[in-house]
């Protein structure tokens, strides 16, 4: 029992409360037509490597100065490491933080710089040293209508064209960006859908059932990220980051008394794709999609969701289903430990999000 809890507790810790958002920070970028660049900076620290996150070990009773305190450590620490050329010239800014709401359980502060593009400069070379990760940048002229997305990695020099191209032009490579989001946000980054994932997968190694399922959890999670993008259903994180824990808890608990695949199974799993598709609707909101960009958002992230899904179980099966899925022992020695543990994280999560969010 002490090793389950023990295990409960190193799977609960490595995923943050909300499990929904998408990077550690979102960059905007608009040009004015004096040559002055301003920047916005958000800022997202339950997705910063534990090191760079400047609100870990705060007391939640801690003054608002404290927290701010905090922030703006991050914010001379970004700045310090944020190299920007235009020209074949070194540029500087100056940042200040904006005002941060009085309430300590809202995580996310933004900050704002600005600095002059030398005349003529086409490009801007933008390279933050800070391993971020992976993060949403646009940029965008004053008077125009089209914008220019792309996504950075941590301690990557990129090129930023200060010219953004009309929409139509990025088309392909936007897809292909939404389509990596999907997949990396199931691997690596989604710990809780791959729990959810290995609860289908662990009901039965048969192809046909499990095919099913995960094909029924994509479709449902399609018509709420749809329907949610484009405004007609939409509901409070806190109320589903907590049932998203709970089906994840549920799943794993019918592997333990049920040995067959039963149809209803399939329901189960679209019934809990609905929800899932409202976290994802709340991380792509958070991306300040145009709305001419929700339609290749809402496919190419599917899609990228489905291959994360199917390479999961790929790996599940090459991993579990190959060496001992013919074993008589395979069910009470491994599908059910570790259906029993999956339930005992999710429920864990549950606990997090609702007392603690």
């Amino acid at each position: 029992m002490r090793a389950l809890l023990l295990l409960v507790l190193a799977f609960g810790r490595l995923l943050p409360l909300g499990a929904h958002e998408l990077g550690a920070a979102t960059v905007h970028l608009r040009i004015g037509a004096d040559r002055q660049a301003a920047v916005r900076v958000d800022v997202d620290p339950e997705h910063l490597p534990l090191a760079l996150n400047p609100f870990v070990g705060l007391d939640p009773s801690a003054p608002d100065s404290e927290r701010r305190a905090r922030a703006e450590a991050f914010m001379r620490s970004f700045m310090a490491h944020l190299r920007l050329d235009g020209g074949g010239r070194a540029l500087h800014a100056t940042a200040a933080l904006e005002p941060l709401s009085p309430d300590l359980t809202q995580r996310r502060f933004a900050f704002r710089f600005a600095f002059e593009l030398p005349p003529g400069a086409r490009a801007l070379i933008w390279k933050e040293e800070l391993p971020l990760g992976q993060y949403f940048f646009t940029v965008g002229r004053e008077g125009r209508g089209n914008e220019l997305k792309l996504w950075m990695e941590g301690a990557k020099a990129r090129e930023v064209p200060l010219d953004p191209a009309p929409p139509k032009a990025g088309l392909g490579a936007l897809s292909l960006s939404y389509l990596r989001l999907g997949f990396t946000h199931i691997l690596p980054g989604g710990l809780d859908h791959i729990l959810f994932v290995l609860g289908i997968f662990l009901l039965s190694l048969k192809w046909r059932p499990i095919l099913w399922q995960v094909t029924a959890f994509t479709l449902a999670h399609s018509i709420t990220l749809g329907l949610s993008l484009y405004g007609l259903v939409s509901l409070r994180p806190a109320i589903v980051e907590p049932l998203i824990a709970l089906s994840i808890v549920a799943v794993a608990v019918e592997n333990v008394w049920t040995r067959e695949f039963h149809w209803r199974r399939v329901a189960v799993v679209f019934a809990f794709g609905l929800l899932h598709g409202l976290g994802f609707a709340g991380a792509l909101h958070d991306l300040g999609l145009q709305r001419g960009d929700f339609l290749t958002a809402l496919l190419g992230f599917n899609a990228g969701v489905e291959l994360g899904q199917l390479s999961v179980v790929a790996l599940a099966f090459a991993a579990l289903g190959l060496p001992f899925g013919r074993r008589d022992w395979y069910r009470p020695r491994v599908a059910v430990p570790a259906s029993v543990l999956i339930a005992a994280v999710g429920l864990y999560w549950t606990v997090q999000r609702v007392f603690f969010a």
